[in-house]
């Protein structure tokens, strides 16, 4: 029970460390994927086939395919393939090509979420804009953008949640997230080998993290009750 007490602080420490590292990388993926797949879900409902086309493909192979392999490829296949390691070296490179990585993937399940909460209104709607002479922007912008939100935030909840338990994927590529630092004390870091008790706490991370985000995306999902 000592030798706990005295580990405890080691591992406390190292496990912040590393999910504040999950926090960036959750972060980001989200700032980018958000804006990502709403113009993504505008290339899948084009009117030009070849664009139309171009991104369906797109949207296929990144919905699958596991993320571990795009992680994988998008980190070494400059350096391997293409002699140009574009991400550098260090923890900062590997962040990068994660974030890459998270973004596109999620991007990717977001296009579909959005172009099923804009078919979801009803067509009658655009063409009473059009009627009053609205242009099919001002009708998105001002018609269907709010309708859309309210439609899609249920199920981009999930892939949010989702999104904080996937960061773990980033490990594969060397990634120091939570997970990393957790079973790193398994295998001798900072003196302490063998130890298991630190993947349960980082458990506990999740959870609370997820729970917050819960609650959260509950008080928007209610916030939108009006459109009901």
């Amino acid at each position: 029970m000592d030798t706990f007490f005295q580990q405890l602080p080691i591992v406390l420490h190292a496990l912040n460390v590393g999910f504040l590292q999950t926090l960036k990388l959750f972060g980001v993926t989200l700032v980018g994927a958000l804006p990502l797949g709403l113009a993504i879900s505008f290339g899948t409902r084009s009117n030009i086939k070849i664009i139309k086309s171009i991104f369906k493909v797109i949207v296929w192979i990144f919905r699958g395919t596991p993320l571990m392999i795009q992680l994988l490829i998008i980190y070494y296949f400059p350096g391997l393939v293409m002699h140009n390691a574009i991400w550098g070296g260090g923890e900062k490179g590997r962040f990068i090509a994660a974030c890459v990585a998270f973004i596109l993937n999620y991007a990717c399940y977001f296009s579909e979420i959005y172009r099923g909460g804009i078919q979801s209104i009803p067509i009658g709607q655009e063409e009473a804009g059009l009627v009053l002479g609205m242009t099919k922007r001002q009708i998105f912008a001002r018609v269907k953008l709010l309708q859309m939100i309210k439609r899609i935030v249920p199920p981009m909840s999930n892939e949010i949640l989702t999104l904080v338990k996937d960061t773990s994927l980033a490990r594969i590529i060397a990634l120091q997230e939570i997970i990393w630092a957790g079973q790193a004390f398994m295998k001798g870091s900072q003196g302490i080998s063998g130890a298991i008790w630190p993947l349960f706490f980082t458990g506990i991370y999740y959870l609370i993290c997820n729970g917050v985000l819960t609650v959260v995306l509950g008080k928007i999902e209610k916030k939108l009750e009006f459109f009901r």
